[in-house]
């Protein structure tokens, strides 16, 4: 299948053939077009190409408790509302809040996620169905207890060992959900299973000054120190939040090659810290990606909106306007995120995979037209998604999606459902 997108605002036109970008020109012609004569044209005018935006940690399926159990503390908003109810969830409703999730992301110019859910196959199945990216780990908790730590190792196994049966757009990853719910036994076996099968470790890690102090008294260490005495840090390393790091941890994550993906919106909303260090890591050489967090801590899952308030938010708790400008956060967002991801996405590139978004330009937002970038990061939202095209595939179309109002309202069933069990 080929796919022509004519006139974008700096691009011109993108020749799509499979799943590749394969040709980008201010005007390519249909007879000089190398493949067979494109099924699908269409005129981009007044709209510009940005590559599809790539989300680095989420809950898909906690769009269910979005306006749930909002403005508490993080451990007794855990223990007092999510956790009770996420224990009663069926494989149905977390496929439908996962699928309202990938409604969301493409809506607002989504194409990969990186997500961290029990229900791995209801959250596959939505993915699949929905035509966009994840990849979904294999959540895990032992509480420190050894017969669960087998039970978490046996059922990771079997996870992977099933992949094949799903497509492609779906990649493994490991999700020990953080190292006061998983035990240091079971995040080395983590790692090994990791190195064996070179796959992704997602983990929550130096979310909260409590959970800093904990770690220090439990384990004698600060969380990323600790890592370090368990051997498992690595390149194949994700760590979620990582709010309280100092100089000498951020030099660890840096010379191991561990990745980070900051999310202000839920960091903020939770009260878990303002002064992410997002311009030392990267002065280190850290990769670090833009991500929402589920839906019950951030309330929305638009990586737009993600970009602006971690620019403002890095901005503000430095009284420094120069750091975090627009054009870093859409790399973090798309280029940075790929690498994250481990995809060849993020760029309108040729021979890069045809991720990618189209946005009006007929907004508000975009006038005047100064900058694109920071009229994308500052002023817009996920509302100026138009076009939304993943695997060479268009998802989403003069911003509808085939079945979306059905989604919408069988997610909501599905929610009050949920919370009257």
């Amino acid at each position: 299948m080929s796919l022509l997108i004519k006139n974008t605002l700096f691009n011109g036109d993108i020749l799509i053939n499979g799943n590749k970008i394969v040709s980008i020109n201010q005007n390519i012609r249909m007879d000089n077009c190398p493949f067979d004569k494109p099924i699908r044209i269409i005129d981009a005018q007044g709209k510009a190409a940005i590559p599809g935006l790539i989300n680095t940690h989420t809950h898909a399926a906690m769009t269910l408790f979005r306006g749930f159990g909002d403005d508490m503390p993080l451990m007794p908003w855990l223990k007092e509302k999510i956790w009770p109810n996420e224990a009663k969830m069926t494989d149905e409703d977390v496929y439908w809040g996962a699928k309202l999730a990938c409604l969301e992301m493409i809506k607002s110019g989504t194409t990969t996620f990186l997500d961290m859910y029990h229900h791995f196959d209801a959250t596959a199945r939505a993915v699949e169905e929905m035509g966009i990216r994840a990849v979904l780990s294999g959540v895990c908790f032992d509480h420190f207890q050894p017969e669960l730590t087998e039970k978490a190792k046996a059922s990771i196994s079997k996870l992977y060992a099933a992949m094949d049966k799903y497509d492609e757009r779906i990649r493994f990853a490991l999700g020990p959900h953080a190292i006061y719910t998983v035990s240091g036994e079971l995040l080395q076996w983590i790692n090994h299973f990791s190195e064996e099968n070179d796959l992704l470790i997602h983990l929550h890690l130096a979310e909260t000054e409590q959970e800093v102090a904990n770690s220090i008294d439990r384990f004698g260490y600060s969380p990323v120190r600790y890592l370090k005495e368990l051997g498992v840090l690595s390149p194949r390393l994700l760590i979620a939040h990582g709010l309280y790091v100092d100089e000498e941890e951020i030099q660890l994550l840096a010379d191991h090659g561990v990745k980070v993906a900051h999310n202000p919106a839920s960091n903020m909303k939770l009260a878990s810290g303002g002064e992410f260090k997002f311009a030392e890591m990267k002065k280190a050489g850290i990769t670090v990606g833009i991500g929402t967090d589920g839906c019950s801590s951030s309330n929305n899952l638009d990586l737009i909106e993600a970009m602006k308030l971690a620019s403002l938010l890095g901005k503000a708790w430095r009284k420094d306007p120069v750091v975090l400008t627009a054009e870093e956060m859409l790399t973090a967002a798309t280029k940075e995120g790929a690498v994250i991801a481990g995809i060849d996405a993020g760029r309108i590139e040729v021979g890069a995979l045809a991720d990618l978004c189209l946005i009006d330009l007929n907004m508000p937002a975009f006038t005047p037209n100064f900058n694109f970038v920071s009229n994308l990061v500052y002023a817009a939202n996920g509302s100026c998604v138009d076009t939304v095209i993943c695997q060479g595939n268009i998802v989403m179309e003069n911003k509808k999606i085939p079945g979306e109002n059905d989604i919408m309202e069988k997610a909501a069933e599905i929610a009050y459902h949920l919370m009257k069990r």
